[in-house]
């Protein structure tokens, strides 16, 4: 069994948290609830629970004041968080670059029971919750354009600089990343997601199989349907629909 707690100052929402648990998910166990930072954190420190189901607002603070209290007395998290948050599109971007999941209101069973997998697979490997210092430091300094990713694979997480990511290549519904002076590194989200997040910060979805960060673009070669050489010497071919696109960007670098 895995054991949870149930963080949400609402009791109607905790009731059918519960209800949905035991209806999807039998082999989580609620140990314990709590309705505040004050009890949230009494609750983690004394259960340890493997999970918690932790609502962004509560009556004395925010389920990230949890997390800060809990990592300055006790230097990090050891439980796997699932957020719980209305439409709050800040934290929900903080959360997609920091690899944490969330859940939102109303809950959605389908959501659910596909956080539930995700659950099982993190608890089966050894985890440094390196992603929740990521997501407090991005909340914490309230900025909006985030300089690190968490990215998530069967190895564990791991956290880069968006700076040095090259490109990214679609292999069916997963990503392969590849990064200025380490190994690629393979994802299980589609590259549609990854283009969402990281089109703001200078990458391009040249074709359906290809995201580039155009720092690292080399060259642009029109003939044989166009095609870009990257940094790492890749050949990256131009959809006929992005073309014009990718003149328009690089025109206005050029004329910048």
């Amino acid at each position: 069994m895995i054991t949870a707690l149930l963080i949400d100052d609402d009791d109607n929402l905790r009731s059918g948290m519960k209800g949905l648990l035991a209806l999807y998910a039998p082999n989580i166990k609620i140990i314990g609830e709590a309705d505040s930072v004050v009890t949230g954190i009494e609750a983690i420190t004394n259960q340890q629970p493997q999970v918690v189901f932790l609502d962004i607002q509560l009556n004395d603070g925010t389920g990230f004041d949890i997390l800060e209290q809990l990592a300055t007395k006790n230097g990090k998290t050891t439980s796997h968080i699932v957020f719980i948050t209305a439409h709050e599109q800040y934290a929900i971007k903080a959360f997609r670059f920091s690899a944490l999941d969330f859940l939102l209101k109303p809950v959605d069973p389908d959501e659910l029971e596909k956080v539930i997998e995700k659950i099982k697979d993190v608890l089966e490997k050894t985890d440094n919750y390196a992603h929740i210092d990521l997501l407090l430091e991005n909340i914490r300094k309230k900025v909006d354009n985030f300089k690190r990713i968490a990215l998530s694979n069967s190895d564990g997480m791991h956290l880069f600089e968006i700076s040095d990511i090259i490109r990214c290549e679609s292999q069916d519904n997963y990503t392969l990343f590849h990064i200025k002076n380490s190994k690629p590194i393979l994802i299980s989200k589609t590259l549609k997601e990854y283009d969402e997040l990281l089109t703001e910060h200078g990458f391009v979805r040249v074709h359906q199989s290809h995201l580039i960060n155009l720092t690292y673009l080399k060259s642009y070669i029109k003939k044989d349907g166009g095609y870009v050489i990257m940094a790492d010497n890749s050949t990256i071919p131009i959809a006929q629909r992005k073309r014009e696109q990718l003149q328009e960007i690089l025109a206005k670098q050029m004329n910048s």
